[in-house]
């Protein structure tokens, strides 16, 4: 699964990278993003085809939802049964996006509690991750526009932390997998190579929300950690 990551790049950076058109948001780096929180997403605009960045509120609600206060809002859709999924298929199918992140966390289980790892490309480049977005309108005209991450079955790598993780896009596949009109996108829902990620353990001070900053990043001393060594 994901869920928290870093998004520690300026909007403008992102913009340049993602090749977005219009205003870029407003919003500070955090290298601690997690649930109910707006991050930056990248879409593509229905009618010009054009990328936009825009913030939307991490936990799909789908357009239907009657009450999105009492609503589960997954974090994550499993890309092997999003199809499927009468709370995905509708937004697989027509409204994909790419969620920017520098790094994202895991933990894993060790007898004196969950140690998390950062997770970041081993060629120093940001992060796209595959997502779905929604938009859910209420009575009163509020709107909602919120997102989830597509997860995959781990590479053998990624394994030794957890069983799964999000579904990274190569720059080479972001105009597909945005298209709605591509029959292909949904091959893209695969696993990284084993090659593609570095993890390294990091402080405990990741496990609670209101800890953020770089330092979360810094690589601690683990003598423990798979592999023996920083990958």
């Amino acid at each position: 699964m994901c869920g928290r990551y870093a998004s520690q790049l300026p909007a403008d950076t992102i913009r340049a990278l993602f090749a977005t058109t219009g205003p870029v948001p407003n919003v500070a780096p955090s290298w601690n993003v997690a649930p109910t929180q707006p991050a930056m997403v990248v879409r593509r605009h229905p009618d010009t085809g054009e990328r936009r960045l825009d913030l939307l509120q991490w936990g799909l609600v789908p357009s239907w939802t009657k009450d999105p206060r009492a609503a589960r809002r997954p974090i994550n859709a499993r890309a092997e049964t999003a199809a499927g999924s009468g709370m995905f298929k509708s937004a697989l199918a027509t409204r994909r996006c790419l969620i920017p992140a520098d790094a994202f966390y895991e933990w894993q289980a060790r007898a004196d509690g969950k140690q998390p790892f950062a997770i970041a490309r081993a060629d120093g480049a940001p992060l796209a991750f595959a997502g779905l977005w929604e938009g859910w309108r209420g009575a009163d005209g509020e709107i909602l526009r919120s997102f989830t991450i597509l997860t995959i079955g781990a590479n053998a790598a990624m394994r030794v932390l957890h069983e799964r993780m999000p579904v990274i896009l190569e720059h080479g596949d972001w105009a597909v997998w945005l298209d709605p009109a591509s029959a292909h996108a949904t091959t893209l829902m695969q696993a990284a190579a084993n090659d593609m990620l570095r993890f390294w353990p990091v402080s405990r001070a990741v496990n609670a929300v209101r800890n953020n900053g770089p330092q979360l990043l810094d690589p601690v001393d683990d003598q423990a950690m798979p592999g023996s060594a920083i990958r």
